[in-house]
């Protein structure tokens, strides 16, 4: 079981190992991290109130940074490339983030990672479940992938669901927004954990290795 991030490593780990009996992916993605980082600061800024023409204008400096990052590999020039363009743009504040999130091996090998090869080579089951008002992976552009892939490999015991008001951390929100997340009580929705509980009880016995 794995989430956000253990959400896309999981199926590489059951790609590689055929002992693994099945995975539980809990906000993993189906979609490539350029785009599920371009995504995020979209929802998160609709979250929080953004609307019309801004709403567009941020999500494209953003996708403009993005593919600013994912031509340049020296992280000094791709900084003074992104305070070149989006001086102006996008606040100080807003630059400086874009650039501090694009540090490190992690960043890079996250923003050009697919994870829909390593989904087609999981043959085990699969349960994904991502959280509707997650605003960090998108339900209705991830939960589709995944199947997608899934299907593509031949996978033939998977669910992928969508879980009405819950967030990126499963917990029942009214936006969705991160700035939430410590303002919420419940540590974990009690229909994330009843889902997946009852999932694992049908699927922990009996059920063969990834073949």
């Amino acid at each position: 079981m794995g989430h956000s991030e253990g959400g896309i490593i999981a199926p590489m780990v059951a790609a590689r190992n055929r002992d693994v009996a099945f995975i539980v992916l809990l906000a993993g993605t189906g979609i490539p991290g350029d785009k599920v980082v371009v995504d995020q600061v979209r929802m998160i800024a609709a979250a929080s109130g953004l609307t019309g023409d801004k709403l567009n204008e941020l999500t494209a400096r953003h996708r403009e940074i993005v593919e600013i990052f994912k031509s340049e590999k020296d992280e000094a020039v791709f900084a003074q490339k992104v305070r070149e363009r989006m001086t102006g743009k996008l606040t100080e504040v807003e630059i400086n983030t874009a650039i501090v999130r694009s540090k490190g091996p992690w960043a890079r090998y996250f923003i050009e990672y697919d994870p829909a090869p390593a989904l087609r080579k999981v043959t085990c089951p699969v349960l994904a479940l991502i959280g509707e008002k997650d605003t960090q992976v998108s339900a209705s552009d991830n939960l589709p992938a995944i199947r997608a892939a899934l299907q593509a490999g031949g996978n033939k015991d998977f669910e992928t669901v969508e879980l009405p008001g819950l967030n990126h951390l499963f917990q029942l929100a009214k936006t969705g927004a991160p700035a939430e997340y410590g303002q919420i009580e419940e540590t974990m929705s009690p229909k994330a954990l009843e889902k997946i509980v009852s999932w694992i009880a049908v699927h922990e016995s009996g059920v063969p290795a990834c073949k």
